[in-house]
């Protein structure tokens, strides 16, 4: 038995300084791109580095870093469109 319908329709427009948490949300995506990018490229380095100097413990913790910072740069991209999907998904619950 539902006591009360509460309705969900959530909206950016509804409170004060919108547009600048929505500058922020970009911001700090832009700047873990930034950060998967560095591990990036020092896991490759780093998986480059021990592969030639036969240190398989160091290479395998560079693959390790260059398939997390890509899967972070996969999850970065995809945060928006996740979210969307599964609050969709959620409103579909009765």
């Amino acid at each position: 038995m539902l006591l009360v319908d509460l309705p969900n329709s959530p909206s950016t427009a509804n409170l004060p300084g919108s547009a600048v948490l929505q500058e922020l949300a970009n911001g700090v995506a832009g700047w873990a791109l930034v950060g998967a990018f560095i591990a990036l490229v020092l896991g490759a380095g780093l998986w480059a580095l021990g592969s030639h100097t036969q240190n398989m413990h160091q290479s395998a913790q560079g693959r390790r870093a260059v398939l997390t910072s890509l899967g972070a740069a996969i999850l970065i991209g995809a945060a928006p469109h996740l979210i969307n999907f599964f609050f969709t998904k959620g409103l579909a619950v009765h």
